[in-house]
C-alpha cells in the first residue's frame, strides 16, 4: 500500500521541472519543498551513512522528505558520484547546502556538472557565502542575524536581543532567496539556454530583508538603540500587551485614523489621540494602554475590535491559528498526510500547488526513481546489485 503522495504526475506552475536536492538541513530542503509544492519533481539524494539531525522526526512529520523521490547513495564511492552526474544531465536544477568546497571534493561542483549539462541551474546555499573570511565557518540562524545587525535590533528597550525563532535567516534570507534566485535563473535560461550558479548565503539574504531599516537609519529616522523606534516596540501603539486572563493582544495602529479608532474603543484619553507621535507622551500612553488592556480577557478584546480598523489582534498560539475563522475561510491550513500544516503559498489563478506529504512507496523504490531519469531496466538492476543504493 502506498505510504503517501507520489512525486510523479504532479501539477502546478513548475510541473515538468526536474530538481535534484542534495540532502541537508534548514533552507535547502525548505526550498526543495516549495519547488515541489509548485509542481516540480524533486529527487532528494541522501547519503547512506549520516548522523542523526538535532531534531529527528518520523517520516510522517519530516517535511524535509515530503513531496520528493528519494535515493540513498554511497557518495564515498566513485560509482555514487558518477550516478549523480548522470542524474544531473537530465535535471533542470540542483540544490546543495554544504560548506564551500565539499561538492567540489566529491567531484560534483558546478564546473563538473555544467560540463555535463550547460543548461543546469546550480543553487548553492551556505551561511556565509562561497568566499570571505567566514565562508568555512559553521553557524545557525542566530549567528547570521548577529553578524548582519538584525539581532541587535530585535527586543524591548530594557531587554537583551531576542532570536526571532529561525525564520529570518534560515527560511526568509535562505530558502526564499534561494528560490528567488532559481526562478530568476529559469527565466534567464528561457532566453539564453544557459544555466547559472547561484551563491545564496543566509547572511546576505537576511541583510537584504533589512534594507528598509538601513534606509531609515540613513535618513535619521531610526535609532540603533533597541526598542526605541516605531516598529520595534518603541512606540506604545505598536507592541503587545497582557490581558486579564494572561493572554496577549497585538496593537499596530500606526496611522492616526486607526489609532483614533483604537483610542475610542479602549478607551484612551483624547490628549493621546492628538499627541500620538509626541514621544514625550509615550511613557504615560503606554502605561494607560497597559492598564486598560489588563481589564479584559484576550478574547473579549478580540470581539470588541474584530470589525474595526484599529489593527488589534489576539496573539494566537500555533494551534489556535488553525481554527481562526479567517484562516479557515481561506483554507490557510491543510491536512497533508499525518498532520495539519500551513497550505502552500503563494496561490495561483490557473494552477493548484499540492501540499506535500511523506513519500509514496514508489518514490522510495530505486527502480521507479531511476526510470524517471531515463535509466534502463538493466542499468537499474546492475546498480541495485552493486550495493550502491540503499532503501
Amino acid at each position: 500500500m502506498s505510504t503517501g503522495q507520489s512525486a510523479a504526475g504532479k501539477t502546478g506552475p513548475l510541473a515538468g521541472l526536474k530538481v535534484i536536492e542534495m540532502a541537508g538541513l534548514g533552507p535547502v530542503p525548505w526550498a526543495g519543498l516549495m519547488l515541489s509544492e509548485m509542481g516540480a519533481e524533486v529527487l532528494r539524494i541522501e547519503r547512506t551513512a549520516t548522523s542523526q539531525p538535532l531534531l529527528s522526526l518520523p517520516d510522517k512529520y519530516n517535511i524535509d522528505r515530503h513531496g520528493r523521490s528519494i535515493l540513498r547513495l554511497d557518495l564515498k564511492r566513485r560509482e555514487g558520484t558518477d550516478l549523480v552526474l548522470r542524474l544531473a544531465e537530465k535535471a533542470d536544477i540542483l540544490l546543495e547546502g554544504f560548506r564551500p568546497g565539499v561538492m567540489e571534493r566529491l567531484g560534483l561542483g558546478p564546473q563538473a556538472l555544467l560540463a555535463r549539462n550547460p543548461a543546469l541551474i546550480y543553487g548553492r546555499m551556505t551561511g556565509f557565502g562561497q568566499d570571505g573570511p567566514l565562508a568555512g565557518r559553521a553557524g545557525h540562524d542566530i549567528t547570521y542575524l548577529a553578524y548582519c545587525g538584525i539581532l541587535h535590533a530585535i527586543g524591548h528597550a530594557d531587554g537583551r536581543p531576542v532570536p526571532p525563532l529561525n525564520l529570518v535567516a534560515d527560511y526568509g534570507g535562505g530558502a526564499m532567496m534561494l528560490v528567488a534566485g532559481v526562478l530568476a535563473a529559469l527565466f534567464q535560461r528561457s532566453r539564453t539556454g544557459k544555466g547559472e550558479v547561484i551563491d545564496a548565503a543566509m547572511i546576505d539574504g537576511a541583510s537584504m530583508l533589512a534594507v528598509p531599516l538601513h534606509a531609515f537609519v540613513a535618513a535619521g529616522l531610526w535609532s540603533e538603540k533597541r526598542g526605541a523606534n516605531l516598529l520595534d516596540s518603541g512606540a506604545p501603539f505598536y507592541d503587545t500587551y497582557e490581558t486579564a486572563d494572561g493572554g496577549h493582544i497585538a496593537i499596530g495602529c500606526l496611522e492616526p485614523q486607526f489609532f483614533a479608532e483604537f483610542a475610542r474603543l479602549l478607551p484612551l484619553d483624547e490628549r493621546f489621540v492628538s499627541g500620538q507621535y509626541d514621544e514625550a507622551l509615550w511613557p504615560p500612553m503606554r502605561a494607560a494602554i497597559a492598564d486598560r488592556v489588563r481589564r479584559k480577557s484576550r478574547d473579549d478584546w478580540d470581539r470588541l475590535f474584530a470589525q474595526t480598523d484599529a489593527c488589534v489582534a489576539p496573539v494566537l498560539s500555533l494551534q489556535e491559528a488553525k481554527h481562526h475563522p479567517h484562516n479557515r475561510a481561506r483554507s490557510a491550513f491543510v491536512t497533508a498526510g499525518a498532520f495539519e500544516r500551513p497550505a502552500p503559498a503563494p496561490r495561483f489563478s490557473r494552477s493548484q500547488p499540492t501540499p506535500a506529504s511523506s513519500p509514496a512507496d514508489n518514490d522510495l523504490a530505486p527502480s521507479t526513481v531511476l526510470a524517471r531519469f531515463g535509466f534502463s531496466r538493466n542499468e537499474i538492476d546492475d546498480l541495485v546489485k552493486s550495493g550502491l543504493l540503499d532503501r
